[in-house]
């Protein structure tokens, strides 16, 4: 069973008690680790994987994606993998961090008609997936990486949140 070691820091005053997203994140992230290990094949070391989590506001997310993705704005969910992996590839002891912006999620859960923490749990997932090298760039990548998405959320009790979408 893979073990993860979740570190996590609240930078915005907005997002709920920091117990409660460690939470949270612990039984998404879990999910979604035992999903890719059981039904993908996805190895896993012996020793715990750790995942650093930020949950912070559009403000920061802002100034990150500028600086490292070279886009001036906010955005839902940034991952820096440790080091480069491709899917399947074995995980080093530091899988990497997940950056998540509060108001941009509470934007798009309104229009996607979702709970905040069901479009939180989304984005978890997505940012989890490209700590593993999963991507979106491509038709082709997108269907792969959001059919994961779709069958992780579920075994979470989880619509799927691309339904009647075209992948892109």
């Amino acid at each position: 069973m893979p073990e993860l070691d979740i570190q996590v820091s609240v930078e915005d005053a907005g997002w709920p008690d920091e117990a409660i997203l460690e939470a949270a994140a612990a039984r998404i992230l879990g999910a979604a680790a035992r999903y890719l290990a059981e039904t993908e094949g996805q190895p896993f070391p012996a020793h715990p994987v750790e995942v650093s989590l930020l949950f912070t506001g559009d403000e920061d997310v802002q100034e990150i994606n500028a600086e490292w993705r070279g886009q001036d704005k906010p955005t839902n969910v940034l991952s820096f993998p440790a080091m480069p992996i491709q899917p399947s590839d074995m995980p080093g002891p530091m899988l990497g961090d997940i950056v998540v912006a509060r108001e941009t999620v509470e934007r798009e859960a309104v229009a996607l008609e979702k709970t905040f923490d069901e479009h939180l749990t989304h984005l978890l997932v997505h940012g989890f997936l490209h700590l593993f090298g999963y991507d979106h760039m491509t038709a082709e990548e997108a269907e792969e990486m959001e059919g994961l998405e779709t069958r992780i959320l579920a075994g979470l009790g989880l619509s799927d949140p691309y339904e009647g979408q075209v992948p892109v």
